[in-house]
Formats: C-alpha cells, structure tokens, sequence
C-alpha cells in the first residue's frame, strides 16, 4: 500500500505531518528501508551527544531514541487491534511519562539499536501479513479515527521526523 492510498483527515494535523514527510512510498519496502538504515544512524551519533540535550526540558538523544521506539510499539498495537477488528476505543499515551521512566539515560546505545530492529522486525511481519482489506480497516485512538495502513505510515513519519530533529538540534 503507498501513503497516497490511505485517508488523514485534515484535522488530524499532527500526525499527516507525519505521513506527509515520507512522500510517496510504498509501506513494507519503507519500513524495511528504515530497518537498514535506521541502526546505521544511531551508530553513527557521537557518544559526547549520548546524553545531551539541546534546551531544558528536552529530552536527550538517548530518550528521544527509546520514544521512537515506544511509540512504534504503541502503534503496532493499535494496529494490531483495529486489523483483528476490535472495535474498542483506544486512550492516547502520555509521551513525557513514557520517557521520565524509560531508563533510557542508562542503556547502551548498541542495546537500544538491537530492541529497534526488534521492534521494527515486528512491525514488518505485523503489516507483511495483512491483506489490504486489513489494512483498511479503522479503529480509533486517542480521539481519532485510523486505518491500520495509517498507523503503519505514522511509524514510518514519526521516525524520520525525529531523526531530522535528532539532526538539526542534536548533531
């Protein structure tokens, strides 16, 4: 399925930003492109940036890494459930929260860069195994009505949107 395929209401502005950074791609090879890549990157960041912020109240490398990371896995949920038809309201997730108590400060950067390709891993045979009728399908989470596609494309937008952060304010 490519982003062009897939329906954002304008009123979800957050996160068609995130699908409208990625172009047109097509979902499985992007994410796979993203697996190859992705780690690459990590690496590459200087240990000296490891915990740097770049403002008070920012989150450090570290953090930012680990939320990219939370969050897909919070939206290979959702679709997980929304493709299984579950037709259940879903809450939102309260980021700050996630990263106060992540501990990302103390892991390594090679045990972060293993969990991402795990996780990522995941999300591929996730989407992968999904007909388009599937990947259809809508549900809702916080407050808003997603396809299974969508959320798959948001994976994809919200990494890259924070590896051009992580690029501009970090590095």
């Amino acid at each position: 399925m490519k982003t062009s395929e897939i329906e954002i209401p304008d009123s979800e502005v957050l996160y068609k930003t995130y699908i409208d950074v990625l172009g047109e791609v097509e979902l499985i090879d992007f994410l796979q492109k993203q697996l190859e890549n992705f780690p690459q990157f990590i690496q590459s960041i200087p240990d000296s940036k490891w915990h740097y912020a770049y403002a008070d109240q920012k989150w450090t490398v570290a953090e930012v890494l680990l939320h990219i990371i939370d969050a897909e896995r919070v939206f290979q949920y959702r679709a997980l459930r929304f493709a299984r038809g579950d037709k259940t309201e879903l809450p939102g997730f309260e980021q700050d929260l996630y990263v106060k108590f992540s501990g990302a400060d103390r892991r390594s950067k090679e045990s972060l860069i293993e969990e991402y390709r795990v996780v990522r891993r995941s999300s591929i045979a996730l989407f992968s195994s999904l007909d388009r009728q599937r990947l259809n399908a809508k549900g809702r989470a916080s407050t808003m009505s997603w396809s299974v596609a969508a959320l798959g494309f948001v994976i994809c937008g919200h990494q890259k949107h924070h590896r051009n952060v992580l690029r501009e304010r970090y590095l």
